[in-house]
């Protein structure tokens, strides 16, 4: 049986791994320019690069890896990017992965700190823009939701619970109404007895290696990277507490809220404000100057940490603070990916978690159902609106176009919508 991604031999020994590293690159690089609309947008955008244009995962291995990074602290959609190049090109495919889809946002929000970017985001245009990549954001989620669940809820039983996900998701909000809703499915798996759902194997990731008796390798690296995560989570503000470094006190601030935070980059950045206003890094409106700025380019929330480490007074800021506060933001949901992975991967071929995976699986399915019906009221609000929607969905489903096109054309009907009105 196959298991989820851990590290292979470094691909670039070979010309074929040293090609597979630049596609990594191309295709990352890509989601990080045109990837608009939060974390969840993120993951159709995922869906729809990794198993259905390149097949380089199965829905059900996709959906596995989603659940896995819902259940972490941390960005979901940058966890499934690392893992996704992880297992396509090892350690080097994982950070260009990483680099292709965080760095263009955190480039334009180290501009805009430096104050060499002066972008007008409040006229008609441009806000007509922003809304018309919201309603590309509902039509790439009602995508992945509908190919999602075509593949992971095949009979009634995983219907109906995708269904009760979807109600509870609706009713029960908060950073932990994700993880709290996956635990619970899984629970519903693992005492499932001999329901349908037993009967379902782990579906293989393209090019996913055979386990072995390096599984018990892998877990002891697990081990390591859960001690480094600890050790940095403790010591960072020791050290900064010890020494009153400035550096240590950047690092152990955004270090501990990228640890601490579930539910991705809506959640931290009012989690950062209260750590970085009071502390006189940033007057309040800078912050929320920063804070739109975030939310209106692509890629993951989590580079407006490269914004507050790049716009405050105290060193270090500029690049290299900017640099700082970015990878320490990230870091620690990276090393609990790392961490998890190995464990995950050694668990999943028994029967109990065979049963756990099919009801996760329709979980998320129901998950993404909840937050795509969330997005019609804030997204949609005249005919013209939902016109556009529909049309963007339905080009999706055709096949055609890639996403990045739809959400282009999107942005620009959205922008000439705004300006006839």
């Amino acid at each position: 049986m196959s298991r989820l991604p851990t590290p292979p031999p470094d691909p670039t020994r070979s010309a074929a791994g040293g090609a597979r590293v630049a596609e990594i690159g191309r295709v990352f690089l890509r989601l990080g320019l045109t990837s608009f609309g939060g974390p969840v947008a993120h993951l159709g955008y995922f869906r729809t690069e990794f198993v259905e244009r390149r097949r380089w995962l199965t829905d059900a291995a996709y959906a596995e890896l989603v659940a896995l990074c819902q259940f972490l602290p941390g960005p979901t959609s940058s966890q499934v990017g690392l893992a996704v190049g992880l297992q396509r090109g090892g350690w080097l495919g994982a950070l260009v992965a990483w680099a292709g889809f965080t760095l263009p946002s955190a480039i334009l929000l180290v501009l805009l700190a430096l104050g060499l970017a002066r972008m007008n985001w409040y006229n008609l245009p441009a806000l007509g823009a922003l809304h018309g990549l919201k309603l590309a954001a509902v039509a790439v989620v009602a995508h992945a939701v509908w190919g999602m669940a075509r593949s992971l809820c095949p009979d009634a039983p995983r219907r109906v619970l995708a269904l009760g996900a979807t109600g509870l998701a609706l009713w029960w909000s908060g950073p932990m109404s994700q993880v709290g809703l996956i635990a619970l499915a899984a629970l519903l798996g693992a005492l499932a007895g001999g329901s349908s759902t037993a009967q379902v194997e782990p579906a293989p990731m393209a090019d996913a290696p055979r386990a072995t008796a390096s599984e018990h390798a892998g877990l002891r690296r697990g081990m390591l990277w859960l001690l480094l995560f600890t050790a940095l989570l403790v010591g960072l503000p020791l050290w900064a507490r010890v020494s009153g470094n400035a550096t240590a006190e950047l690092l152990a601030v955004f270090y501990r809220a990228g640890a601490l935070v579930f539910g991705g980059g809506h959640v931290v950045l009012p989690l950062l404000q209260a750590e970085v206003v009071p502390r006189g890094w940033l007057e309040l409106d800078g912050f929320l100057a920063g804070y739109g700025a975030a939310q209106a380019v692509p890629g993951p929330l989590f580079t407006f940490a490269a914004f507050v480490g790049a716009a405050r007074d105290i060193a270090p800021h500029g690049w290299l603070g900017g640099l700082l506060a970015l990878v320490a933001i990230f870091l620690p949901g990276f090393l609990l990916l790392f961490a998890a992975l190995p464990v995950w991967a050694r668990l999943r071929h028994l029967p109990w978690a065979r049963r756990v995976l099919a009801t996760v699986n329709a979980a998320v399915v129901g998950l993404l159902l909840a937050t795509w019906l969330g997005l019609l009221g804030p997204s949609i609000s005249s005919v013209p609106e939902a016109v556009i929607a529909l049309l963007a969905t339905l080009v999706l489903w055709h096949g055609r176009v890639p996403a990045w096109a739809v959400a282009l054309s999107c942005a620009l009907a959205g922008s000439a919508l705004a300006v006839a009105r």
